[in-house]
């Protein structure tokens, strides 16, 4: 799932059911800075697509790095006259690091389920016991559904004028 919405379904849903805790921007970033890895060997050529960052280990070191991105950026929002799109300077480092671990473990997670080159115990293990541990259209129909839930619950939020 190179940087497809899928991998955002079950964000959305976690986001809603704790939108302050939970930061969806940093879920979402999470899941596409991991697949810049992919993106790259993709378009060099090389294979395989899913290497460090697939890993247990990568994927903890791309919340690390959501992190420091989103306290750099934030620095500097001012004197960028960066906008405030969503309310992200409002958000807590915790809300970031929380999405962001989301972010990345689910989306290993769900390529582990998906790719056959990914080993995301690696270096400690070259296996991957969830490659079709379910079906792929289960995974991309529960990905889609998880989504539709989560913006159902976020509009009823909405309608109601609730934010936690």
């Amino acid at each position: 799932m190179p940087i497809t919405p899928f991998h955002f379904g079950p964000g959305a849903a976690i986001h809603a059911i704790a939108p302050k805790r939970i930061s969806f921007i940093a879920f979402c970033a999470a899941n596409v800075l991991i697949d810049i890895e992919p993106f790259y060997y993709m378009r060099t050529g090389q294979f395989p697509l899913h290497r460090f960052f697939h890993t247990y280990i990568g994927a903890t070191l791309i919340i690390f790095l959501a992190i420091a991105l989103f306290i750099a950026v934030r620095a500097g929002a001012n004197r960028l006259r960066l906008p405030n799109l969503f309310g992200w300077r409002d958000l807590s480092t915790a809300s970031v690091a929380t999405g962001a671990a989301f972010g990345s473990y689910t989306h290993v997670v769900f390529d582990s389920i998906m790719h056959s080159d990914i080993r995301p115990f690696a270096p400690l293990s070259d296996s991957n016991p969830l490659l079709r541990a379910i079906p792929l259209d289960t995974l991309h129909w529960s990905c889609v559904l998880a989504g539709a839930i989560g913006i159902a619950i976020l509009l009823m939020r909405k309608l109601r004028g609730a934010n936690d």
